[in-house]
């Protein structure tokens, strides 16, 4: 296979993975090959907004944070659902349910 000069380009390994495994349905390698273009450029645009550099300044992290946000934790849906429960059934916001949750990490 030749190479490009194009900067983002599927690595080797992805490619040698996709070979070897035959039983990986072509969708999920169009799935994996998204992805991984997708973080590239996200990764160029970080660094573009840098001025070239790695160190992660505030705009760089701030569309990183927007582009690939994080799911809530279990403790942060928990909490959450347990909000819209005390507005329903009258729980007091210092109730052992809601002080057990907010200890785990």
């Amino acid at each position: 296979m030749k190479k490009t000069e194009h900067p983002v380009q599927l690595p080797d390994s992805l490619i040698t993975k996709w070979l070897e495994d035959t039983d990986t349905p072509l969708s999920v390698q169009f799935q994996e090959a998204a992805e991984w273009g997708a973080n590239a450029e996200l990764e160029e645009c970080c660094l573009w907004l840098n001025g070239g550099s790695k160190i992660d300044y505030d705009t760089a992290a701030l569309l990183r944070a927007a582009r690939r946000p994080k799911p809530p934790s279990l403790k942060e849906q928990a909490l959450a659902e347990l909000s819209e429960w005390e507005n329903v059934m009258d729980i007091a916001p210092d109730s052992p349910i809601r002080r057990a949750l907010e200890t785990l990490k």
